[in-house]
């Protein structure tokens, strides 16, 4: 691997910083600056014409450029090529540390430490010995902690359950989750003090909450949308053969409407769920497939019909939400986020409109 050369990174750095400052005079522009993301991402994979995965890394052709792009990277692929771990799109993570607010000396709690990239920027600002990181992957903990050194940053870095946070370090006055969760892990909120800010991925959103007191928090979400790998669980595969045996029921929700602007309250009011489209020969969308971990599958049809089976009947959801928002596409910053020790659930313009559980595991 040819190692890119420091004048070649100082430049192409300063111009990504430059362009992530165009819009944010953030404070954290200067832990961009300092931080070498290609330390972070050594290599990382993209897909070809034929949508083939190809490994990219120093010394190949735009390596360097890609680094230092406004782009996601993808830098792990499991046994079937499906990608498990990746960076951040940069934006997005300084949007998420500006919502923050955090200061010189808090004490930040990170929830997915994936490439290092993200504790390298909080070690930057906040002092290493304040900011503690965990992802279940040891791997990726081993490479993210020979990373970090290399920057001369020593965050406490460990895998294990991100869920149940490091007491031995609490209270935390900033939370954060680069992975994507489908509620606030209480045993995080546990661990913060009475004005600690929460920034996490829920659904295809990023929510900010205040904690207020023991196991209480609230806020809202913020306006950018977010896609976050998903912490890992076992999940039962759609069963669309059965389905095709059942008999559909018209429905005047499009697949569009799924894909497009239901799309965000959709995965709040379904955690987790997954889809996948069918296309024609003119790339036109032919139908959608639903499916949720415990095995609920769902279809619609360009003809207007619809199936679903399993435990939960995930086109009624659908319907629903539809009849929610019957035109409009509802924006991010109007959903809400209300956590007490009993419940966590999101709800849409205030805490007594329309709301949905978030489930507590």
């Amino acid at each position: 691997m040819t190692e890119p050369t420091t004048t070649a990174s100082a430049r192409l750095r300063a111009e990504f910083t430059a362009r992530l400052g165009a819009e944010s005079q953030s404070e954290w522009l200067t832990a961009f600056a300092d931080v070498r993301r290609e330390h972070y991402v050594p290599s990382f994979y993209r897909q070809d014409a034929q949508n083939q995965w190809e490994e990219v890394s120093a010394g190949d052709p735009g390596y360097l450029e890609a680094v230092y792009s406004d782009a996601a990277l993808t830098t792990q692929l499991n046994k079937h090529g499906i990608p498990t771990s990746s960076s951040s799109e940069p934006r997005l993570m300084l949007a998420m540390l500006d919502a923050l607010d955090a200061k010189p000396g808090h004490r930040l709690y990170e929830l997915g430490l994936g490439t290092g990239y993200n504790a390298a920027l909080a070690s930057s600002r906040l002092g290493s010995e304040n900011v503690v990181s965990v992802d279940v992957d040891p791997d990726l903990v081993h490479l993210a902690r020979s990373r970090l050194a290399r920057g001369q940053y020593h965050p406490l870095v460990f895998a294990g359950d991100g869920e149940q946070g490091y007491p031995d370090r609490a209270p935390y006055d900033r939370i954060i989750s680069t992975a994507g969760l489908h509620h606030i892990p209480p045993a995080l909120l546990s661990q913060a003090r009475k004005g600690t800010v929460v920034v996490a991925p829920i659904g295809f959103g990023i929510a900010r909450a205040v904690v207020s007191d023991d196991g209480e928090a609230t806020g809202r979400f913020l306006p950018v949308p977010a896609f976050f790998m998903p912490r890992r669980t076992l999940t039962k595969a759609p069963d669309f053969a059965t389905l095709e045996t059942r008999t559909g029921l018209p429905t005047t929700v499009s697949a569009t409407d799924v894909l497009d602007r239901l799309k965000f309250p959709l995965s709040l009011a379904l955690p987790g769920y997954n889809s996948c489209t069918w296309q024609n020969e003119a790339g036109e969308v032919t139908g959608i497939g639903l499916w949720t971990g415990d095995g609920s599958t769902a279809t619609v049809h360009a003809s207007g019909k619809a199936r679903q089976l399993g435990p939960q009947r995930l086109w009624d959801t659908v319907e629903e939400l539809a009849a929610t928002f019957p035109e409009e596409t509802p924006a991010r910053e109007d959903f809400g986020l209300t956590i007490t020790p009993e419940r966590q659930h999101a709800w849409y313009r205030n805490p007594e409109g329309p709301s949905w559980s978030l489930p507590p595991g």
